[in-house]
């Protein structure tokens, strides 16, 4: 069984081997030419949007998804949200000495096809070896390029109290499939992470009578549902009444999180975008994206008000709870 060396970093022929058997054979396109330090891209107008994102999450294989898929998607997202479609990525990775080959392959395979399913080019990048002990195995570093949809003008101040929030689908999944591969427990669940393009559920806000109607878009990453509201409070001096019941969460999700004191608002998804609507097409907006994949359960969860300027709960049974902004990350290195 073979390993990454510190020879495949050195620039000699055993990285060029890596390049052009692992990298380039996998991600191959017309654009991409390891001959070349740059892609020249042939991009016409002016309504381009460009991101830059890092991968660091452990470990690097977790039920739904690899480091590698998970790169692409959260590459594709940052885009998505806002109101770009992925056309172009560049990619450097940092590879620890000792990562098995075998486990190289699988994960640029599956950054492979989810760069295929979307229909996006990896055009260009780079390859490091770091010494062993220096790195969490494999570190990505991406930089997409997307072009804007004209149809969707997407301003935090934008927002007035009664425009409601939509979530596309359930919430918490990515964190919870992540610690579950972590941490010994002792617990076995079917939870797999959301990861995944939703690039169909933004451009599904093109297709509705009014998209000027659609104000904000994110992907609730890093702190979860929770930190999106708690941005778009502070953007917009208003406050958010959520309802608790009308939040999608898996019942599996919800019992972990119970059992070891997670809150699901404040996990990582990977595969679900945040939306402000004007509240008269919520019924709309969800019909499109109820009929999309992994869009069964998008829902309403809560409203813009001008009485406070909090993110407060509703409960099932009458009472109310005022969620805070995190201090400290719950499950560091998920994405």
């Amino acid at each position: 069984m073979s390993t990454i060396t510190l020879a495949h970093g050195n620039g000699g022929t055993r990285m060029r081997e890596l390049v052009d058997n692992v990298f380039a054979s996998k991600l191959a396109n017309t654009i991409l030419n390891t001959d070349l330090d740059a892609a020249h891209l042939n991009l016409t107008g002016t309504n381009w949007a460009m991101t830059t994102d890092g991968f660091t999450v452990q470990p690097l294989f977790f039920p739904g998804g690899t480091i590698g898929s998970l790169a692409i998607h959260g590459t594709i997202n940052d885009l998505a949200v806002a109101g770009a479609e992925a056309k172009y990525l560049s990619l450097s990775a940092i590879i620890e000495e000792g990562l098995q080959t075998e486990e190289l392959e699988h994960i640029v395979d599956d950054m492979a096809v989810a760069a295929r399913d979307a229909k996006i080019q990896v055009v260009t990048g780079d390859t490091k070896v770091v010494p062993r002990g220096h790195g969490g195995g494999i570190y990505f570093t991406t930089t997409g390029i997307g072009k804007k949809l004209e149809t969707l003008t997407l301003n935090y101040y934008q927002l007035k109290a009664n425009d409601a929030i939509l979530v596309s689908g359930p919430v918490g999944n990515h964190g919870i499939a992540v610690m579950m591969a972590r941490e010994a427990f002792g617990l076995r669940s079917d939870i797999k992470s959301d990861s995944a393009n939703i690039f169909p559920f933004v451009n599904a806000l093109t297709q509705i009578s009014k998209p000027s109607a659609v104000k904000q878009l994110r992907d609730p990453t890093r702190g979860g549902v929770n930190m999106v509201l708690q941005d778009w409070t502070r953007c917009s001096g208003l406050g958010i009444n959520l309802s608790e019941e009308q939040l999608p969460i898996e019942p599996a999700v919800k019992a972990v999180c119970e059992m070891l004191g997670y809150d699901p608002f404040n996990l990582a998804c990977e595969g679900r975008v945040m939306a402000v609507v004007e509240s008269n097409y919520v019924d709309e907006i969800l019909t499109h994206w109820q009929k999309l994949p992994n869009g069964e359960q998008a829902a309403q969860i809560g409203t813009f008000v001008s009485s406070h300027t909090q993110v407060v709960m509703h409960t099932p049974i009458g009472g109310q709870r005022i969620l805070q902004a995190l201090e400290d990350e719950p499950l560091p290195r998920i994405c």
